[in-house]
């Protein structure tokens, strides 16, 4: 029979644990709305006690206890019955008790579950101030209102914690006190009785009188502590020794920064940096074991406890276990400490995929770059192979002439092009080969001399004694004018010029006369790749970094309809 009442108590403890707290309380009220020396004090106060030990939040209920902490239990229960037939132990007791459900209140989340123990509150600090209080001063005569209102009315607080709606909970709600808000509530308990008695003794007044006085004093106290909080005048205030508490619980903060710091500039890979700030976290003396899951993988170290906290930040969701039960001060700790964690180790993720990007990044501007030099040499052999095939016998001279010059230059653009291939990492601008400027203007007219460009030129008397980078030009050059080509394939009769002068070590105009680019591509076209439909979009943004990288630069000096223009030329 004892068993299935137990069962019956633990059950309405887990799924209705107002229930449990208003018992509590009506034991109490019993005990002490009818005076500490009635017959029947003693048993109200033997219930209130078995009560107040299941509902306890300081422990939880399946938690085996060491006989130090139920000897703990039956000494302080003992002493509490011996003892209770004095109105102080009444105070104290009340005191105590204001203080663990005001500490219990600091961890609940659940704001109908903060009402009810707020209504347990409002019932304790008026049975204190209205009865336990007043009989401290001995020989008090209460009159007929204060016993009803003591007796009967404040009943109502009681009922109000126990029919409060509160969420059902298929276990035990669990939530650690917070030792330091309990201690503060307890010690505001101590300081408003005591004051008021102290008041009343000196003051020879009534109560209420030295009850108000008492208030105003711990008013103007926590006014005082309030504008200390937060002052003026360039002072740091208290907000900055809380902030440094907070912070320094179980681990100085200092500390952590400047291992995770370090870490960081150790370890490269992401998962491997996780895996040791999570041994440093290990090693707190209040860390039991932890378990944590991220994108690179996930593990376990140390052992499993009750306590727990579960974090989350950056895809990196941490679950540590505790040694003891984790106060909300120590929580909010954890959390910011799992946030800088979290931060760390996606910044790792971003630098090992910056890595990669650029790594990719070089790959694929090596291939177009090379794509677009065979390209240009592609359309070059299919010129001469045009040339071939629209000639006759009496053009086979100059057929000839043209393939000694044309061959020639080709198998050495191809070379360089293989060069490239082999020698990734080489610096191109460094490895050009100079060349005449009046050389080089000559072989591209020849290059080109059944397009229909108008070639012209200006200031060549200096032509022999100017070089410039040859490869560059011809790139640039390439580019430039195939571009105008199929440009040609759209917009019939598209007269192109090409211009070129010994200028600032060599300068290379392209002029067409046809439609503007649109704005977002003309802003994009020498910057960023873009969208093309006979190519990679990449030609123009290949040959303007590689003009930078030798000193020229690549421009669009006009981008109008009917002048539509490109400029090469040093930037010195």
């Amino acid at each position: 029979m004892s068993g299935k009442v137990s069962v019956m108590v633990q059950r309405i403890g887990s799924e209705r644990p107002q229930w449990l707290l208003a018992g509590m309380l009506l034991s109490l009220h019993l005990a002490l709305a009818w005076g500490v020396a009635a017959w029947w004090g003693s048993a109200a106060l033997l219930v209130h006690i078995g009560l107040f030990l299941l509902w306890q939040p300081m422990w939880r209920s399946e938690r085996r206890l060491s006989m130090s902490h139920v000897l703990l239990v039956v000494l302080g229960g003992s002493a509490l019955i011996l003892f209770w037939h004095s109105w102080w132990t009444a105070t104290l007791w009340l005191g105590i008790m204001v203080g663990l459900i005001g500490g219990d209140v600091a961890g609940m989340t659940e704001r109908r579950q903060r009402m009810g123990h707020l209504f347990a509150l409002l019932y304790l600090l008026a049975m204190l101030l209205l009865w336990v209080v007043p009989h401290l001063f001995g020989g008090t005569k209460s009159n007929a209102e204060l016993l009803l209102l003591v007796r009967y009315v404040l009943v109502a607080a009681i009922v109000l914690v126990a029919v409060w709606p509160v969420a059902r909970q298929k276990a035990k709600p669990y939530y650690s006190v917070d030792f330091f808000y309990t201690l503060m509530l307890f010690l505001l308990v101590v300081v408003l009785v005591l004051g008021s008695f102290t008041v009343k003794m000196i003051s020879q007044g009534n109560y209420p009188m030295a009850l108000a006085q008492t208030l105003l004093g711990i008013a103007g106290v926590l006014i005082a502590l309030s504008w200390l909080w937060n002052p003026h005048g360039g002072f740091a205030g208290g907000g900055q020794l809380m902030s440094r508490y907070l912070l320094s619980v179980g681990l100085p903060f200092e500390r952590w920064l400047r291992n995770l710091a370090s870490l960081a500039e150790q370890e490269r890979d992401a998962a491997g940096f996780l895996r040791l700030a999570l041994d440093d976290i290990a090693a707190l003396p209040w860390v039991s074991g932890g378990r944590w899951e991220a994108p690179g993988g996930g593990g376990e170290f140390g052992q499993v406890s009750k306590y727990s906290v579960e974090f989350t930040f950056h895809q990196v969701h941490l679950v540590l276990y505790a040694r003891w039960s984790l106060s909300p001060a120590l929580v909010l700790h954890v959390k910011l400490l799992t946030q800088l964690l979290g931060y760390f180790y996606e910044a790792k993720q971003r630098e090992q995929e910056q890595k990669y990007n650029a790594y990719t990044q070089a790959i694929y501007e090596t291939g177009a770059r090379l794509t677009h030099d065979v390209k240009n040499l592609l359309q070059s052999l299919k010129t001469l192979s045009a040339a071939v095939e629209s000639s006759d016998a009496g053009q086979a001279q100059a057929l000839q002439a043209l393939m000694q010059r044309q061959l020639p230059q080709i198998v050495q653009r191809l070379q360089l092009t293989l060069d490239k291939l082999k020698s990734p990492n080489v610096n191109v601008a460094e490895a050009m080969e100079r060349v005449s400027a009046r050389s080089w203007w000559d072989a591209l007219q020849l290059r080109y001399a059944g397009e229909l460009f108008e070639f012209a030129t200006y200031g060549m008397t200096k032509g022999e004694h100017v070089h410039l980078p040859g490869e560059l030009f011809d790139s640039v050059a390439d580019n430039l004018l195939q571009n105008a080509l199929e440009k040609r394939k759209l917009e019939r009769d598209l007269s192109i010029r090409v211009g070129f002068s010994c200028e600032g070590g060599g300068r290379l105009t392209v002029c067409d006369d046809g439609s503007a680019l649109e704005e977002d591509l003309a802003s994009h076209v020498l910057t960023a790749p873009v969208q093309s439909e006979n190519g990679l979009g990449v030609g123009l943004y290949q040959a303007e970094r590689l003009a930078r990288q030798a000193g020229y630069r690549l421009s669009m000096t006009s981008n109008q309809a009917g002048r539509v223009c490109f400029e090469l030329i040093g930037s010195s």
